[in-house]
């Protein structure tokens, strides 16, 4: 998951130097440089210089491991925006690729709406546009968004609600729909501590006050699935304890109208295998072992989602009391759950494939991003489009 920690510019350029050429790497601290210079007298609203901002925001990129322009739209995502910097700047010191980047995840320049609503639909429309062209755009306006919402503390309350709620209309569900699920939940967790503290904060005290009970129920079984699992398969394994995160436990108590102690599958159990084959058979040794509960069973590997995640979920109960659910994958569908498009855009040094030809094979196995194309093609009004896109 992308770190909470701030990163130095200095560290960014060092997990760039993890997977990147050092002539790629130069070019990464040329955009740095070139932020940091642009920046240098602004001041955020907590009172940080404005480039620890862009810092964090190139620092997930390079966590993602993003080719070497997403990394540098990272650095220079605010230039244009917040300082004399223009479009015609970066193509010239840089490449016409990087300004057509950062020109998607800019917001309109100061024209006169009608209402702050009109304003906002209008630069979603204009993100969503560039996002058609090239993904490259939403997964800088996602690590962009992460930043915003861990240093949401220093907005005002009401600022703080009109951004967590733009957040969970917006961007976690393009982050699902992405499949970068560690982003969408900390977007949506965070959001959420926000928009409705009290609940929040009476879930994370309910999770707390079991929390031991339950790890060492989960550790039993993750145990007895162990000495089962071990010699029945050829390849390496892994096998540990996933909790569930706060809105989604929020989102079922409220959908389906259950109480916290109502809700079983507060932790599941995750196994990581080397193959498919793999997979089932570890399902057949859940299977055997344990009862599993009728209506709980979901083949996703046989199935994927629309946004190209695989695994197998079955709920089963043991020795306990509790059902526990068991997610069973490989360890390539484990990146690709965990980070989604973002594992499929990792970047390889001298690889064969570019950009358009990878925005390509994407488009093709996201099949609702036609559906956002069509609608953009076919709605002129910004409003209506953010309406249909939300419904969606």
């Amino acid at each position: 998951m992308p770190n909470k920690k701030n990163y130095t510019k200095a560290e960014v350029l060092a997990l760039c130097a993890s997977y990147m050429s050092e002539a790629r790497v130069d070019y990464v601290q040329k955009a740095a440089d070139f932020a940091e210079r642009a920046h240098i007298e602004q001041i955020r609203k907590s009172g940080e210089p404005y480039f620890v901002h862009p810092v964090q925001v190139a620092g997930i990129l390079a966590e993602l491991k993003m080719d070497p322009d997403t990394v540098i739209t990272g650095f220079l995502h605010d230039v244009v925006e917040d300082t004399g910097i223009s479009l015609d700047d970066i193509a010239y010191f840089f490449s016409p690729t990087i300004a057509t980047l950062v020109d998607g995840v800019t917001k309109l320049g100061k024209f006169k709406y009608k209402s702050h609503e009109e304003q906002l639909a209008e630069n979603h429309r204009k993100m969503l546009l560039a996002m058609a062209n090239d993904l490259r755009v939403i997964m800088v306006k996602l690590a962009d968004r992460l930043h915003n919402m861990r240093t949401l503390k220093w907005h005002k309350p009401e600022k703080q609600v009109i951004i967590s709620t733009e957040t969970l209309e917006i961007y976690a569900p393009l982050a699902d729909r992405l499949g970068m699920n560690q982003i969408k939940w900390e977007l949506e967790d965070t959001a959420l501590r926000y928009m409705d503290p009290e609940s929040y904060y009476s879930i994370v005290q309910l999770v707390d006050s079991k929390r031991d009970e339950r790890a060492e129920f989960i550790q039993t079984t993750i145990d007895e699935l162990e000495s089962q699992v071990e010699g029945a398969i050829t390849g390496k394994f892994e096998i540990y304890g996933r909790p569930k995160h706060i809105y989604s436990i929020y989102r079922k108590m409220k959908d389906q109208g259950k109480e916290f102690d109502q809700i079983f599958d507060l932790q599941a159990i995750r196994v990581l295998v080397e193959s498919v084959r793999d997979c089932y058979a570890v399902l057949g040794i859940v299977h055997t072992n344990w009862k599993p509960l009728p209506g709980r069973f979901k083949d996703y590997i046989a199935m994927p989602k629309a946004n190209m995640y695989q695994s197998i979920h079955t709920t089963v109960v043991g020795n306990q009391p509790s059902p526990v659910e068991v997610q069973i994958r490989t360890y390539e569908m484990h990146e690709v759950a965990e980070y989604g498009v973002a594992a499929h855009w990792a970047y390889k040094e001298n690889r064969q494939v570019t950009a358009k030809q990878e925005q390509k094979e994407i488009q093709d196995k996201l099949k609702w991003y036609e559906t956002l194309i069509a609608y953009q093609e076919e709605v002129n009004d910004a409003e209506k489009l953010m309406k249909l896109v939300k419904d969606d």
